[in-house]
């Protein structure tokens, strides 16, 4: 008897060129799960979402082709993963219609993410970005994807999902599978400002994957850092391990960007270099010119390939539009189905 394969959904805004945060944070799992030959890997572009905040239309129009070069310059493949456009699928806007029938505008309102949107940009609280969490829930359910991997920040999203998936299926019959939230073994990349995650909602905060090397020495010199001496505390606090060291400078108070310069020397340089700076730290002090100098350098040589590809599938026009073409085609035959089910248990069937 064969084994029925799992299937992930994943996606990535169309906000522009992917950062470190997205390369460390998730690219590297989403590689990690084309490999195994027990899952089915989608990953769209989410550029649907991308409309639910302010944008420029120029701007997403570049910034949608610029997600699928970088998914295929760090190594996603297109005869492993099932790569498209979200919104080439008509599909998941009907199926977020149906959806949006089974959950309240209530809900939706007293979502943390809905809550952030709105201090963000108050002048601009639309239907869409209200019903963003029912668009994603349709996204997963679509292609009836059984594991959802995102951000802690996203989990909200996939408890409406799962919501939806159990009341959807007690009320029509259907058939979903209940999507569970999947934590890879991605690495946690910090905002270079020293507050929060790498983002590109928060301006100097990220490294993008396109960078040169004189850009990367620039915003590694802004991190902001203290005299160079200090002490390290360890808290007692559950979750990722680092985030129980606090730094604390010579006068007593927390030096967040010192913290966000030692994660990214542990990522690229190694924990035995980031464990030999903190007892400088510690002791002697540091000379922080120089330790930017040689993370700028190293990030740089970990993108340089990345680089290289990105500037060969440029040049690949037909290429890349075979694969987007093909990858919409794999995505919406999925989809159709799915579609033509749900319509059926709702009575909206074309067939009578």
């Amino acid at each position: 008897m064969s084994k029925t394969k799992k299937r992930v959904l994943s996606g990535i805004r169309a906000s522009g060129s992917l950062h470190l945060g997205n390369y460390f944070g998730a690219i590297k799992g989403m590689l990690a799960l084309q490999e195994d030959r027990d899952v089915e890997t989608f990953y769209m572009v989410a550029d649907a979402h991308a409309i639910t905040t302010p944008y420029q239309v120029e701007e997403l129009r570049a910034n949608r082709l610029s997600v699928i070069l970088d998914y295929l310059a760090v190594g996603l493949d297109p005869e492993k993963s099932v790569l498209f456009f979200q919104s080439a699928v008509p599909q998941h806007f009907e199926l977020a219609f149906y959806l949006s029938t089974l959950i309240s505008v209530a809900k939706m309102q007293h979502l943390p993410t809905f809550k952030d949107k709105v201090k963000q940009h108050p002048e601009n609280v639309t239907m869409a970005l209200l019903s963003y969490p029912v668009l994603m829930a349709a996204d997963i359910l679509l292609y009836k994807a059984n594991l959802v991997p995102v951000g802690v920040d996203q989990k909200p999203h996939i408890e409406v999902a799962r919501e939806i998936a159990r009341k959807i299926n007690g009320l029509y019959g259907t058939q979903f599978l209940i999507p569970k939230f999947f934590n890879t073994t991605g690495e946690y990349v910090p905002s270079l400002t020293g507050e929060g995650k790498m983002s590109k909602s928060v301006p100097g905060s990220y490294i993008n994957l396109d960078d040169d090397l004189a850009t990367i020495e620039k915003k590694v010199a802004r991190i902001p850092t203290d005299s160079g001496k200090g002490e390290i505390r360890k808290l007692e606090a559950e979750g990722d391990q680092h985030h129980d060291l606090v730094y604390i400078d010579d006068h007593g108070q927390e030096s967040k960007g010192v913290k966000t310069l030692m994660i990214l020397v542990e990522l690229f340089a190694g924990k035995a270099s980031r464990k030999e700076y903190e007892a400088a730290y510690q002791k002697n002090g540091l000379r922080y010119a120089t330790i930017k100098k040689d993370l700028a350098k190293l990030i740089y040589q970990e993108l340089q390939p990345i680089q290289e590809r990105r500037r060969e599938l440029v040049k690949k026009k037909d290429y890349l539009a075979d694969v987007i073409a093909t990858g919409n085609q794999q995505a919406s035959m999925v989809a159709r189905a799915t579609m033509a089910e749900v319509k059926e248990k709702f009575a909206l069937s074309t067939v009578v």
